[in-house]
This record gives structure tokens, C-alpha cells and sequence, in this order.
């Protein structure tokens, strides 16, 4: 079984590993005006035989559009080559990890021992049920509004925030609740057969994701912060004997993706609900004729 878990982590790593390969092209070329030709000598065919000379093309390091003293630079970049840390799937990478453990841990000999040792452990030194697992799973999501009280700042409106946080718990829901009646799996207390994943654990990452997707451009503290209190959760359902240690590692990457899908879909709501946003952008384009060079530019408010 542990040689089973490696090749599919493995496989999961390699695969996102190569996920959508693309190379960087980098064109720098320089534009020079070209003369005026008077009335009086456009009936000179060999004045109208002159072409202006194209240079040769460059590299050049960074994005640059640059008009200066008659010369015009031009970057077109498409993305680097994508890896299991920059593709477009590198954020499902470990909550796929974190899922699958806990998954395996029903069928895995050794991830069943740590789980039944971590809970003989907590049995003799726990001898005291705590509370506060019951508030904690609510408090990320909490500080992803109240944090605006504070002045600070977050990425998306409340408009948007509210559409992420209500598609994050509709998701982490649906899928707790599925997994936990497909698959039977008794809480250490035996109290039910619920035990799988940790909703608590799920519920508290969805939100430390979208507290740290949202503030960390601002400071990443504030989204460890929130992390820090999703461990804590999870880790008082495993004292209080309500979870294994693998339901609370599956609950903490049903949380992640749950956060991650409702960011993929907030587009789609936006077309569902006829959302608009009010983007302005500027866009200038070169413009060359015969008799002269120039730009034109578009302005769209």
C-alpha cells in the first residue's frame, strides 16, 4: 500500500508537472518615420520605387513599449513554460494531495495505525472536551469581511466576496456531505459513521483560502493567520475524538478546492447575473502608410 500512495502522488505531480507548456517570444524591432512626399515628385516612378528598410530583430529582457526620438519597441510574450507550480491546475495540486490521503488511509495499513495511535495518545492525555472548534471553523470567513472595517483593503468587492464565500460553502458542502454518507467511516468516539471528511476542518479552510487569496497582495500574514486558525480546528476535532487525523487532513483539501472552484466560477456568475465591470483601457496601435508614420489610439470608458 505505501508503494500504491507513492506512485499516485507520483503521478499526480508529474502530471501537473507538464501541464500546458509554452515558450516566451520576446520581439524588439525600431520604426522610423517615413518622409512626406510632395505633390511634385509622386509622378517620379523612381521616388515611388524607395521602400523603407526594416531592421533586423532583437531580444530584449523586460516588457517594454517605449516611443522615443522615432523609436517605437514592442513586446509579445506569450506565457513560460508551465510547470507544476505556475499551470493553470498548480492551485488543485495539493488539495488533490491532501484528499487522496486521506482517502488512502482507509485502505492503507500504516495511515490506519497512525490515525488509531494519534487517538489512543489523545485518550490519555485529553481528558477534557474543547468548545471552541464549534466558533474557530467560522472565524476566517468572518475576517474576510470584517477585516474592511480595518481599512484594509481586500481584491474583490463584498459583491464578489459574497459570491465566492456562498459558491465555496455550497461546494465544500455538497461534497462533504456526499462523501461522508458514501463512505461510513465511524468516528474514534463511535458516536456515528460520519467521521469522513471533517466539515469543521473544511468549512474553516474555505475560508483561510479566500482570507489569504484576497489580503495576500496586502500581507500574507493575514492569510497564515487564517490558516493558523484552520489547523486549530481541525486539530481540537482530533482531541475532542470527533475525527481521525485523515479526516481532517481530506476536510482541510475540500476546503482548498472548494474555495479555489467558487474563484474559476465567479466569471460565470458574472454573465449569469448580467454583472458588468467598468474597465478602462487604452490601446494604441502603430499606424504606417506611404507618405507617413503615426499612431492611432482607442480609449474605452
Amino acid at each position: 500500500m505505501k508503494l500504491a500512495f507513492g506512485f499516485v502522488f507520483l503521478f499526480i505531480t508529474t502530471v501537473f508537472s507538464y501541464a500546458q507548456q509554452e515558450d516566451t517570444i520576446r520581439v524588439k524591432f525600431q520604426m522610423q518615420s517615413l518622409p512626406l512626399i510632395p505633390d511634385s515628385l509622386r509622378s517620379d516612378q523612381n521616388q515611388m520605387k524607395k521602400k523603407p528598410v526594416i531592421p533586423d530583430y532583437k531580444n530584449i529582457e523586460n516588457n517594454v513599449f517605449l516611443l522615443e526620438n522615432e523609436k517605437m519597441t514592442f513586446n509579445f510574450e506569450r506565457p513560460g513554460k508551465k510547470t507544476v507550480f505556475n499551470s493553470s491546475y498548480s492551485p488543485f495540486v495539493i488539495p488533490a494531495a491532501l484528499i487522496s490521503y486521506g482517502a488512502l488511509a482507509r485502505v492503507n495499513k500504516s495511515l490506519k495505525e497512525l490515525d488509531e495511535s494519534t487517538n489512543h495518545e489523545v485518550g490519555e492525555h485529553v481528558l477534557k472536551h474543547i468548545p471552541f472548534d464549534d466558533y474557530t471553523q467560522y472565524a476566517p470567513a468572518i475576517a474576510v469581511y470584517g477585516l474592511d472595517f480595518a481599512g484594509i483593503k481586500a481584491k474583490h468587492n463584498f459583491r464578489d466576496r459574497t459570491l465566492v464565500i456562498t459558491t465555496s460553502y455550497l461546494v465544500m458542502g455538497i461534497t462533504v456531505q456526499t462523501m461522508k454518507t458514501t463512505t461510513n467511516v465511524e468516528r474514534p468516539d463511535g458516536s456515528n459513521r460520519h467521521s469522513f471528511p471533517s466539515g469543521h476542518t473544511a468549512t474553516a479552510f474555505v475560508g483561510a483560502h479566500i482570507l489569504f487569496k484576497e489580503y495576500k497582495d496586502t500581507s500574507p500574514w493575514i492569510g497564515i493567520a487564517g490558516y493558523g486558525v484552520a489547523v486549530a480546528t481541525g486539530t481540537i476535532r482530533v482531541l475532542n475524538k470527533k475525527h481521525w487525523v485523515s479526516d481532517v487532513v481530506a476536510g482541510a483539501g475540500v476546503g482548498v478546492f472548494s474555495a479555489e472552484i467558487s474563484y474559476m466560477l465567479l466569471p460565470v456568475w458574472h454573465r449569469i447575473l448580467r454583472i458588468k465591470e467598468k474597465n478602462k483601457t487604452v490601446v494604441i496601435v502603430p499606424m504606417v502608410s506611404s507618405e507617413s508614420a503615426g499612431l492611432g489610439m482607442s480609449y474605452t470608458f
